[in-house]
Order: structure tokens, then C-alpha cells, then sequence
């Protein structure tokens, strides 16, 4: 149940945003909110994480579905930690949040801009903050295995 409840919630954020962004601004548009440490700047994506693969819709796309398909089969499969139920519905909330942009418009909103970072949405944020926590469990639950014997 943790799984949905959190893969919902981080897709509908991250699509109400989207949708703010696109009704309030045009693509290139910079808007400082904490100047010189974060701006809003409207970035229409055509490719993965940090511009990578720019063009293939077809690929990014089967991506994704394989990638939200894996974290529905793991939690109806297994029993897994709540932790790990989170953390994958974060990943499936934020990879189900690209492809539905990827898939009606060709291109995913970005809008997070950093400055020194390429531009983001809250989906990336999700999916990589997902990734870095699931490496750390998976090192801790690791390391406490071998404790035992």
C-alpha cells in the first residue's frame, strides 16, 4: 500500500507543477526565486536525465514503462520493507510522471534550476533522491547481514 500511496502522491505533484509551470510561463523563461541559489526556468526536455538520448522518444519511452512495469511486479511479488516500498514508489511515481509528459507532448517539463546543475522536475528529484537512498539501505541491510554470522 505504501507503494501507491507514495507513487500517487509524487505524480501528482509532479504533474500539478508541470502544469504551473507550462500555464505560467514560456519555454526559456527564467524566473529567480532565491537569486543566485534556485530559479524557475521553463525547459522543455526531449531527452533523459541531464539531456542524454535527446530525440528518442521511442526508446525513453519503453524505458520508462519496463522501469514503472519492474516496480509494480516487485511490490504485487513480494513482500518488501516498507522502506523499500516508498522507495520504489518513488521511482515509479517519477518515471510514470516523465513518460506521461514524453507521451503528450514529446518533451518532459523541467523547470528546477540551480544554476550549476542542469534543469530538473520534481520527478528527477524523485527518482534520483530514490536511487541514492535505496543504495544506502541496500549497504546498511548489507553490512547488518553480515553481523549475524
Amino acid at each position: 500500500m505504501r507503494f501507491w500511496i507514495t507513487a500517487i502522491i509524487l505524480l501528482f505533484l509532479d504533474q500539478v507543477s508541470k502544469l504551473a509551470v507550462r500555464s505560467c510561463m514560456s519555454p526559456g523563461e527564467s524566473v529567480p526565486v532565491l537569486q543566485g541559489v534556485v530559479s524557475l526556468t521553463y525547459v522543455q526536455n526531449r531527452g533523459a536525465a541531464f539531456g542524454f538520448f535527446q530525440g528518442q522518444k521511442a526508446f525513453l519511452l519503453v524505458c520508462a514503462v519496463l522501469v514503472v512495469g519492474a516496480a509494480i511486479y516487485l511490490n504485487r511479488s513480494s513482500r518488501l520493507p516498507g522502506a523499500v516500498q516508498i522507495l520504489t514508489g518513488l521511482v515509479a511515481g517519477g518515471a510514470l510522471g516523465n513518460l506521461i509528459d514524453r507521451f503528450n507532448s514529446g518533451y518532459v517539463v523541467d523547470f528546477i534550476d540551480l544554476g550549476w546543475w542542469p534543469v530538473f522536475n520534481i520527478a528527477d528529484s524523485a527518482i534520483c533522491c530514490a536511487v541514492v537512498l535505496t543504495l544506502i539501505y541496500s549497504y546498511r541491510e548489507g553490512k547488518s547481514g553480515m553481523d549475524d554470522g
